[in-house]
């Protein structure tokens, strides 16, 4: 592999890796209720890192250190800890695809105690709350940042590490399907796959599994769909809403929801759709989706989250339909000089 062109500059890249070989713990976080790429760019860059020597420790800011059931196949869960077994004031923090500091929920103290923050991440909306960044929003995916952080800092990328890899790049791109995918993402894919690793075994546990609880949870939520042709903008808005209780009903854990909004987001009569999903502690966290019209992330940044211009969220401590009237007038087209939307999951 050869060094890729991105908007990082040059400088960046040295400072990371001089921090990276310089220090001895290496104290890694992704975002809370991680998904493919932010757990799959973690833990591949953690393992690359272990396997050369080093002392890794990585976690996530959720009140339980769970990870999704569908990310139960990656490898690398070994460097997990606790947060309270997390350094403190780390020397050097690596944080990945998260946008702000917020993100990393009970980890946000640590980071703001690190002697040195590097900060991984592909949003535009990332907000450079760190002292290094490694943020290049073309990229497909987080895991494109860190492989070329990998290919820089001399270390193998194997089997199992191209497994994290892969699943953060096949997610954020839904499968090469979104605007998103480049000829650098497909050129990545062919470059994990030298290494042995089986898509369609990936493939079958990110996509193709669900507990029967599941199908009865999104049942509730399509029943209960709205479809509002005259919103955003005139451009039409299909949106629903998961409950802890309907989830309590089933004995369905809060992360097996997660892929309602695809479901959703299919209905031609709506450029936007939303799914709001209760937690465990009663908030409720907002998932948009756009066909390119409208920028939700937009809107998500005016109430507290961010994202991509297609594809964005954020949090409410509100009722839903208190929650949905604040978000509906934001719902507007996007400018014509609006760069080319991004896609992620």
């Amino acid at each position: 592999m050869t060094a890729i062109e991105t908007a990082i500059g040059e400088p960046d890249w040295r400072r990371a890796a001089d921090l990276i070989h310089g220090a001895g713990t290496l104290a890694l976080a992704c975002h809370v209720s991680p998904d493919g790429d932010a757990l799959g760019s973690m833990l591949g860059l953690g393992l690359a890192l272990a396997r050369s020597g080093k002392k890794v420790v990585a976690s996530f800011g959720d009140r339980v250190l769970e990870v999704p059931r569908l990310l139960r196949f990656l490898p690398g869960q070994e460097l997990l800890v606790e947060a309270p077994a997390y350094p403190a004031e780390p020397d050097l923090m690596i944080t990945f695809d998260a946008s702000t500091m917020e993100r990393l929920g009970l980890l946000a103290p640590h980071a703001g105690k690190a002697g040195e923050l590097l900060v991984i991440d592909h949003h535009v909306s990332n907000t450079r709350f760190g002292t290094v960044h490694l943020v290049d929003p073309s990229a497909a995916s987080t895991t494109m940042v860190v492989e070329e952080l990998i290919h820089r800092l001399g270390l193998r990328v194997d089997r199992s590490v191209a497994t994290c890899l892969y699943a953060g790049l096949v997610t954020d791109t839904g499968s090469f399907r979104h605007s998103v995918t480049t000829p650098a993402a497909h050129a990545m894919a062919g470059r994990l796959l030298e290494t042995g690793l089986r898509p369609e075994e990936l493939a079958r546990e990110l996509w193709d599994r669900s507990p029967y609880a599941y199908l009865r949870v999104l049942g509730a939520a399509l029943g209960r769909a709205t479809l509002e042709p005259d919103a955003a903008g005139g451009h039409g808005l299909v949106w629903t809403f998961v409950s802890r209780a309907d989830r309590a009903a089933e004995g369905l854990p809060y992360d097996e929801v997660e892929g309602v909004i695809d479901v959703v987001r299919r209905v031609d009569e709506a450029e936007v759709a939303v799914v709001l999903k209760e937690d465990d502690d009663g908030g409720w966290n907002v998932s948009t989706r756009s066909k390119g019209v409208v920028d939700v992330a937009r809107a998500c940044a005016a109430l507290g989250g961010g994202g991509h211009a297609r594809a964005a969220g954020f949090s409410s401590a509100l009722p839903v339909a208190d929650t949905m009237a604040a978000l509906r007038p934001l719902l507007t087209s996007s400018p014509p000089h609006l760069p080319s939307p991004r896609t992620e999951p």
